[in-house]
């Protein structure tokens, strides 16, 4: 007999719900920090309550989008993976047509909140959404998947400068730069958990690409981060407030380069988990030079 048949309304919610990671809220994290980052960069302090709000949602419906869509194009690979193996299309207690129907869904929703905002961000969500639908395929055609989650991550950047200010100055395209260059060390970090699964899988990712060379790469992508944010708190007169903040996220990126030290895999997943704290802390320092001015 099919398991879809036998989940009641409650338990198919509750897969619904694991398929859109909201037990693992790690991924909205990530995508939050740099889209509050450019909010209040942009906004120089609180943006607009309707931005915020939109902006805020958008993040949790597109990540969420993101990763049913993701389960979706891996429903046959997932399961050859010990990390992924559990997952409800891998064990098929939902089926793929669901999972379109709620990537469509929650796109949708994204998109008539959007409708709130100027017209250069409505174009420019387009591209969001583009993005967000065709990452979860680059694994099979390019060992660099992680650069296009980066890209589609930091797209919420410019986004937010056209939505508050209805413009895209110069600094938003740094921090855009910066937060690929950490989205791929971060996510590189991520795919260092999966790379032997991944190889015998024939899925490609920047872990297998960087082969020995991946902690090294991951060092320099956060370097330049750290660089890139610099730049931007000179550019933009920041006070010393922001530049504790970058300190305490190099400390982080420290901490994550101890933990892959040995290629570990549970170390590799915290050192990933890490980032949480490296985007929390680079937001404080903007949100902290912003509060005193």
């Amino acid at each position: 007999m099919n398991t879809q048949t036998l989940l009641n309304p409650k338990q198919r919610l509750h897969e619904y719900g694991l398929l859109m990671r909201i037990d693992k809220p790690i991924g909205i994290l990530l995508l939050l920090w740099p889209t509050w980052w450019a909010l209040w960069v942009a906004a120089e302090g609180f943006p607009d309550l309707l931005v915020f709000i939109v902006f805020t949602a958008g993040v949790f419906l597109m990540r969420s989008a993101g990763c049913v869509i993701n389960d979706y194009a891996d429903r046959n690979i997932d399961g050859q993976i010990e990390r992924t193996k559990n997952r409800p299309l891998a064990q098929k207690r939902i089926n793929p047509k669901e999972a379109l129907l709620l990537f469509a869904g929650l796109a949708l929703t994204a998109f008539i909140l959007v409708l709130f905002m100027n017209t250069k961000t409505i174009a420019m969500s387009f591209i969001g959404v583009l993005l967000a639908g065709s990452y979860p395929f680059m694994k099979r055609f390019t060992h660099l998947p992680q650069l296009v989650l980066g890209i589609a991550f930091a797209w919420s950047i410019p986004m937010a400068f056209a939505a508050q200010t209805n413009s895209v100055p110069l600094v938003a395209w740094l921090l855009f730069i910066a937060t690929i260059c950490w989205t791929v060390a971060y996510d590189t970090m991520y795919a260092m958990v999966d790379r032997e699964d991944d190889l015998k899988a024939g899925v490609k990712s920047t872990a297998i690409l960087f082969a020995e060379h991946d902690k090294l790469i991951i060092g320099i992508l956060q370097a330049a981060t750290l660089l890139l944010l610099f730049t931007v708190g000179i550019y933009l007169g920041l006070s010393n407030l922001y530049y504790i903040g970058l300190l305490v996220a190099a400390g982080c990126a420290v901490y994550q380069q101890l933990l892959i030290k040995q290629r570990n895999k549970k170390k590799c997943f915290v050192a990933f988990l890490n980032n949480n704290w490296f985007g929390l802390a680079v937001f404080a320092g903007f949100f902290g030079h912003y509060l005193i001015q």
